[in-house]
């Protein structure tokens, strides 16, 4: 058996690496388990998983703690890349959206609280009154966009509504006509609309797809990264090769996902 857990952006994909390559080596079960990257490289550091999946990067604290306790360094694996879907209502009128107005929304002390404030004029009878749809603040989706978004040093504001995991912040928005929220491109239902993203007010805005991510031009475009306790030898290492090979990316392209090649 091989242990997997961490990032909840990747559990998707995660689970559908599992179930192939179960098909194509019976005698291997992949256990995958969600919670968050930081979860997961908590449980790496403990000694509990085999593979931590991450949509960011180990902090320095917790490479010098991985370090202490494996007594080997930890290896990161660019597996394939993701790209933060800001998501809205179908109902909404709005269809684009800067990173300088995100940081506005969800920064500490937001100065835009109000649709209208963005010259959004909303449906008769959805409020007017922006509801904040983000994550736990262990979760590496959170993480990187305080970080890319916001800023560097920057905090959150308080009084959003904090989903457990990518599925439930998009079904959140889905179910709130005046939310907006941000998840992982792949979790995109017909239940809910992203909008084109520029990266200052006044720029084209471009549009969350694959083609966009790959090329560069989607501004919040992050890596999925699997951490491994030293370069993975025997079953992780042979999972792992299969995951970065043609049929391993081909699922993650399936998904919504940015393949590696």
């Amino acid at each position: 058996m091989i242990r997997v857990e961490g990032s909840d952006t990747m559990v998707n994909v995660a689970q559908a690496w599992a179930e192939k390559y179960h098909q194509l080596q019976p005698g291997v079960i992949v256990q995958v388990l969600g919670g968050g990257s930081g979860v997961g490289i908590a449980s790496l550091i403990d000694g509990n998983c085999d593979m931590a999946n991450s949509s960011r990067t180990m902090k320095p604290e917790e490479i010098q703690k991985f370090q202490a306790q494996r007594g080997a360094p930890s290896v990161e694996h660019v597996v394939g890349f993701d790209a933060l879907g800001i998501y809205v209502h179908p109902s909404n009128p709005i269809h684009t959206i800067s990173l300088d107005e995100l940081a506005a929304i969800f920064g500490e002390n937001p100065s835009v609280t109000r649709w209208s404030d963005l010259g959004v004029a909303m449906p008769p009878g959805v409020p007017d009154r922006i509801i904040r749809v983000s994550r736990q603040n262990s979760s590496g989706t959170y993480a990187y966009f305080r970080e890319h978004v916001l800023g560097k040093d920057k905090d959150m504001g308080l009084g959003s509504l904090d989903a457990n995991g990518s599925k439930d912040a998009v079904a959140l928005v889905a179910r709130t006509p005046c939310a907006i929220g941000y998840s992982g491109m792949g979790y995109a239902t017909r239940d809910v609309k992203m909008v084109a993203v520029a990266r200052r007010t006044g720029e084209a805005a471009v549009a969350p797809t694959v083609e966009n991510a790959m090329s560069g031009t989607y501004p919040i475009t992050r890596p999925l990264l699997i951490y491994t306790v030293g370069e993975p030898m025997g079953e992780v290492g042979t999972y792992l090769a299969w995951i970065l090979s043609s049929d391993g990316q081909e699922l993650v392209r399936r998904l919504g996902y940015v393949p590696v090649q």
